[in-house]
């Protein structure tokens, strides 16, 4: 199946791909010797959606020639395996070293002919019809599905004279300037809003969000529970209320040599000393695992999020009841737990399980928190979220390949301020007005960050249609 070819103009020929660009050559069109520096092009080294790659590291042509996939300035390089290709790393090849480049097996190369001019073919490929064409004719396994020569092969391609398309570049270049600089200004109001969110967190475990429950209680001329006396209270009622095998051992105190000054009125505590049970999930077998229905959810760290709230209907994941209360009944949660993901990064995706979700499943990927009484789960929830708590526990996960691992002894070893518990709720009811603008508007700018996208496929459709705006004048 090939990408549709609309109606264009009676100056444009409908040809093969192939039979206006080379597809794949193995040779440069000069000869280069084995001590010559190329260009090294990874898959790395070319962006999404933008067209462009960074030609900058080079090595000897001896050390690349074989194993890569050659190219030299002007060809048109297309990822084909994905999910490179949907998020669209093609790029014109463009300030090679010497003009010449060796690059990931994973691209397809077209090398224009007099005939086509690069960024016109370029723009071609990014079009919404060979991209959807081009994945719904990609072969092999899950995960490492990839676009065959043979799609492009008998590709058909719209080519008008080649002014025409220099013409047609222009125009779309100069409305994608428009549409990337509006874009732009959107990331940055999206990258406001994250420092904002990190903000309102950091002042909320600092006690500068509210007006803390010393000040109220001094200016009432009243008493009230501190963070150390409310701290002393759970560890006794935990003492009291234990049941479990063998003699009840202490939870380890904090350590606060290193830690921050907290307000008057506040306390730290380990997450074990303010939790009947921190532990974390198990991953069955696939087959015990079934998606769109079944009888308990089994969540997965694309679940969790950074705004506290579990995304429990997204990729739905499914174990039956036999499986929850049997092998994986160390794995349940249940209504009202704090979950935080425990292997990155990113660390500190967190959410609360929902009223309406009264148990689930979990994998090994995350970790469940069920406080005791006296510490709210949302309080918990926004110091688990903050930068503060979360530095601590970062700096000393266990990185391997370049994932951070938290395990569950530096789980149930994470400092966490402690105000009274009053405070606690008028920090999470600050925390949540303050929140919920942002997500408002958040959601604003990624509808209108998607609308762009949007545009920008509506443009390149209309563009090799012949129906641009101005015609190219």
């Amino acid at each position: 199946m090939s990408a549709p070819i609309l109606n264009q103009p009676g100056s444009w020929r409908k040809v093969r791909l192939t039979e206006v660009a080379e597809l794949n050559p193995r040779r440069f069109n000069d000869s280069v010797t084995d001590d010559t520096l190329v260009s090294f092009v990874p898959m790395k080294a070319v962006e999404e959606e933008s067209g462009r790659l960074d030609p900058s590291t080079a090595k000897p042509w001896s050390t690349v020639k074989k194993g890569y996939t050659p190219f030299q300035d002007g060809d048109v390089i297309f990822a084909k395996i994905t999910p490179c290709m949907e998020n669209g790393k093609y790029a014109v090849a463009r300030g090679l070293h010497g003009g010449k480049a060796a690059g990931s097996t994973e691209f397809h190369v077209f090398r224009p002919s007099s005939e086509l001019d690069p960024q016109f073919l370029l723009y071609f490929l990014f079009g919404p019809d060979v991209r959807r064409a081009a994945r719904l004719n990609m072969r092999g396994a899950a995960g490492q599905l990839r676009v065959p020569p043979l799609f492009f092969e008998d590709l058909q391609f719209p080519l008008p004279p080649l002014d025409e398309q220099r013409k047609i570049v222009a125009e779309i270049e100069k409305q994608f300037t428009r549409l990337e600089a509006g874009v732009a200004g959107l990331r940055r109001v999206q990258a406001k809003l994250k420092r904002y969110r990190a903000a309102v967190l950091k002042a909320a475990c600092e006690g500068k969000l509210v007006p803390t429950e010393a000040e109220l209680a001094r200016q009432e001329g009243r008493t009230y529970e501190t963070g150390a006396e409310l701290l002393e209270r759970i560890l006794t009622e935990r003492r009291q209320k234990w049941n479990g095998k063998g003699k009840y051992k202490e939870p380890a105190k904090t350590d606060v040599k290193n830690l921050s000054e907290l307000p008057e009125g506040w306390s730290w505590a380990t997450a074990e000393q303010i939790c009947q049970f921190i532990t974390k999930g198990t991953t069955p077998r696939a087959d015990k695992l079934h998606s769109g229905s079944g009888e308990v959810r089994f969540l997965k760290v694309y679940n969790l999020t950074f705004t506290g709230r579990l995304d429990h209907n997204y990729k739905p994941v499914f174990i039956d009841r036999k499986t929850h209360d049997g092998e994986l009944a160390r794995s349940k949660v249940k209504s009202g737990d704090v979950l935080i993901n425990i292997v990155g990064p990113p660390l500190g995706q967190v959410a609360i399980v929902p009223d309406d979700v009264p148990e689930a499943n979990i994998n090994q990927a995350i970790a469940r928190f069920t406080p005791l009484d006296g510490v709210s789960n949302h309080f918990l929830s926004t110091a688990l979220r903050s930068k503060s708590v979360m530095s601590w526990a970062i700096k000393r996960a266990k990185t391997t390949a370049g994932q951070a691992n938290l395990t569950l002894e530096l789980c149930r070893a994470l400092p966490v301020p402690l105000p009274p518990l009053a405070e606690q709720q008028r920090i999470v009811a600050e925390v949540e007005r303050r929140l919920s603008v942002a997500e408002e508007l958040e959601a604003v700018l990624n509808a209108n960050v998607q609308r762009a996208t949007r545009l920008r496929q509506s443009i390149l459709q209309r563009a090799f249609e012949g129906k641009l705006a101005s015609r190219y004048d």
